[in-house]
């Protein structure tokens, strides 16, 4: 059930009949009406547009369109007024039994709030995509979860959701890894370990180098690495991809796919995208202007092999291959999203760290370009996380050598508070994650007062099993509920009905911080409840001797409940029956 799609085909319904009576003339389109709920609640529990954005095209004042739709719109018993405001808006109140009807479609309907916006759409959401050189740290997590989440949401909202990460095992640093865990190696069979300059310092890759010594004995000391670097190598990456699968487990996350940059080297899929591109007029040898900022005294023109990435909305065409013959960072990034591409997804969505801003306009060419543009990319940003504790900026990680890791924001306050914090705010505004903040059980912390809100519906619900109150779904939903009428509970049950509309707003936009923040406001409405009940003996949900209102009360706050755990499940989080 969505309300606010119910009373857009209201709407809808009016609108053709006052074109069938010839008050509108023939030929409009709805497509632009909208139902949403007023900027001021003062003003009514929802507003359409129509009139506004109908005027024009139908050569009519929109005060005229107004004053006829409301006229229709209070004839029909879900409004009790329809007024029109300013030059032609419409704001509708509606009967408290629409409201009702709201709480009792929460409690039976097990799909309430699910959508079919997505239409079994098949996408794929890249996400974290950590070099497999040491554990994730927390700029990772920011992504892991924001990743998470969306993936999530889509699947909410009717996407096929495939999670995928990204191994960067294709480059240098694969090799510098290796290199690191010899020296680690070397340690384990009695060596002090040379950590040059450029080398991985991380006390993480101690176990590595013992499992090496484990393996090989000290048969690979004192031999060049033409011998022992591609199978330290490939031993040591496998052993940091479990180590980053188990850092991803402690946030619940679990990836469907972890595709392998390396498999696209020496077996001619590189080629093939690139080729594909070629094909299309889209490849060919120049040279580049001097980037901004350089002068023609330090620039060195070369010619290159470049893709014509402006042809599809960048800003210069970028290079795939060096003078040299060797392929560009670019290449292989190129080959991923066109194997993506072959595999059918219906769009794309790729979660990059704030420091990957440069690739947005280069990597939505390409899968314009690779896909006809048919697939639609969209990249998501997530800027940095600031860690505090005791009022100062949380020390670096001596076992990850130099930086945070996961597991050690996890350690500290548990995967429900990391996740739920991660996503406060929009995924390309700057967070601060306080250790003592995010563990504090107030108001500001919106982790606590969501889970907390939670917890006290279901310490209703086990107080009222106490008085012999039933309270499963079928008996509340089946109770006479016009007793909900007091502002304050129909307050609820209209933060109750967004749900389903914010659901797919937040999936639109690819934006799973705005699952957080209504969760926040529907928490809110749930602590003035039950607050007010302290000064109203009649908004208590147990009321004494009259199980009839202490179901319908009961109801309500268990609609919202169900609300509240189906939102914390697309955030990862579980919810809370009871606050220690």
């Amino acid at each position: 059930m969505n309300l606010f799609t119910e009373i857009r085909a209201l709407v809808l319904d009016c609108l053709d009949a006052m074109v069938a009576e010839g008050t509108l003339p023939q030929g409009l389109s709805w497509d632009a009406v909208a139902v949403e709920p007023p900027r001021d609640a003062g003003h009514g529990d929802m507003a359409t547009n129509a009139a506004m954005v109908l005027a024009k095209p139908a050569g009519m004042p929109p005060r005229a369109i107004a004053d006829a739709l409301a006229l229709r719109l209070a004839a029909d018993p879900r409004v009790t007024r329809a007024e029109v405001a300013g030059p032609g808006f419409l704001n509708l109140r509606l009967a408290p039994a629409v409201w009702q009807g709201v709480v009792r479609a929460a409690l039976t309907d097990t799909g309430f709030g699910r959508s079919t916006l997505g239409q079994g759409r098949r996408v794929n959401v890249e996400y974290v995509s950590a070099n497999p050189t040491g554990p994730l740290h927390v700029g990772h997590t920011r992504g892991a979860v924001f990743g998470d989440a969306l993936a999530s949401l889509l699947a909410y909202a009717g996407w096929d959701v495939t999670r995928e990460y990204y191994i960067n095992d294709g480059g240098a640093q694969v090799d510098v890894l290796a290199r690191s865990a010899y020296e680690r190696y070397r340690e384990a069979c009695g060596h002090a370990p040379e950590i040059a300059e450029g080398l991985y310092p991380g006390d993480y890759l101690v176990p590595v180098g013992e499992a090496l010594k484990a393996k090989y004995g000290e048969s690979l000391l004192d031999k060049g690495e033409q011998y022992w670097l591609s199978e330290v190598r490939e031993f040591a990456t496998a052993m940091m991809l479990d180590m980053i699968r188990d850092d991803l487990a402690q946030l619940n996350i679990t990836m469907d796919v972890f595709f392998s940059e390396k498999s696209l080297y020496g077996t001619g899929r590189i080629e093939a995208a690139i080729a594909d591109l070629d094909a299309k007029g889209l490849i060919y040898r120049g040279t580049l202007e001097p980037p901004k900022g350089k002068t023609p005294e330090d620039w060195e023109p070369r010619e290159q092999t470049l893709f014509r990435s402006t042809a599809h909305g960048d800003d210069v065409d970028r290079p795939i291959q060096k003078s040299d013959g060797s392929w560009t960072y670019f290449a292989p990034d190129i080959a991923y999203h066109y194997d993506k591409v072959s595999r059918g997804f219906d769009a794309l969505i790729d979660v990059f760290g704030a420091d990957h801003g440069g690739y947005v306009k280069r990597m939505k060419a390409a899968v314009a370009a690779l896909s006809d543009g048919r697939v639609p990319v969209d990249i998501k940003l997530t800027q940095l996380v600031k860690l505090w504790k005791n009022g100062a900026p949380f020390k670096m990680s001596k076992r990850a050598g130099n930086f945070v890791t996961l597991r050690d924001v996890v350690d500290q306050v548990g995967p429900d508070v990391t996740r739920f914090h991660m996503l406060t705010r929009k995924n390309d505004a700057p967070l601060d994650f306080d250790f003592d903040k995010v563990l504090e059980q107030s108001k500001d912390n919106p982790v606590f007062y969501v889970q907390y809100a939670h917890a006290r519906v279901q310490s209703v619900l086990r107080k009222a099993v106490e008085a012999g109150v039933a309270v499963d779904h079928a008996s509340l939903a089946a109770a006479d509920l016009a007793g909900l009428a007091h502002e304050a509970e129909l307050k609820l049950a209209r933060q109750i009905a967004e749900w389903p509309r914010l659901v797919e707003i937040a999936a639109r936009g690819n934006e799973p911080h705005r699952i957080a923040f209504y969760l926040y406001d529907l928490a809110s409405d749930v602590h003035s409840l039950w607050n007010r009940g302290n000064d109203d003996p009649s908004l208590r949900f147990l009321q004494a001797g009259d199980s009839g209102i202490t179901q319908a009360k009961i109801a309500l706050i268990s609609a919202a409940a169900v609300v509240i755990s189906a939102g914390l499940g697309i955030l990862g989080v579980t919810p809370a029956d009871e606050m220690r």
